[in-house]
């Protein structure tokens, strides 16, 4: 593995872990919370403008490294984009509750990311999602992490 191999390797590895540690216990601290109830799932849906791909993808990177890294809350950040689109990106965000989400958006590494991408955005929409199968989604990260 060399270069981006390398960082996806660990990215996913270390969303793996994190969702493992944070999720892995079916209830909560308290004994009655079911950890996977509070979690939000979003995909950011994002046209950039074809001249500024590059950069964009660039910074993009820098971002979702960081905020996995950096910030116990953030489960996941997966960006990808279309095959015959490229300009076409979708972030699927995970994070372990709206108070992770909120904090996440004070953060310097977002903040910059925000504010260096802004004219390269030629639009953004974000879905909220809900889990249809919340037990198999533990599943789906442990797997990640085995293969």
């Amino acid at each position: 593995m060399e270069g981006s191999g390398v960082r996806r390797f660990w990215l996913t590895a270390v969303c793996s872990i994190m969702f493992v540690i944070t999720f892995g216990q079916e209830k909560g601290p308290d004994g009655n919370t079911n950890l996977l109830e509070n979690m939000m799932v979003r995909i950011a849906e994002i046209e950039v403008e074809p001249d500024y791909l590059e950069e964009y993808i660039s910074i993009l990177k820098e971002e979702a490294e960081a905020s996995v890294r950096l910030e116990a809350g953030v489960i996941c950040i997966y960006p990808m984009f279309q095959k015959e689109n490229p300009n076409q990106i979708r972030l699927l965000e995970i994070y372990a509750d709206n108070t992770s989400y909120e904090s996440h958006l004070q953060t310097p590494h977002f903040k910059h990311y925000k504010e260096s991408t802004l004219p390269m955005v030629k639009s953004l929409q974000l879905v909220d999602m809900e889990s249809i199968d919340q037990k198999t989604m533990a599943n789906i990260f442990k797997k990640i992490n085995t293969q």
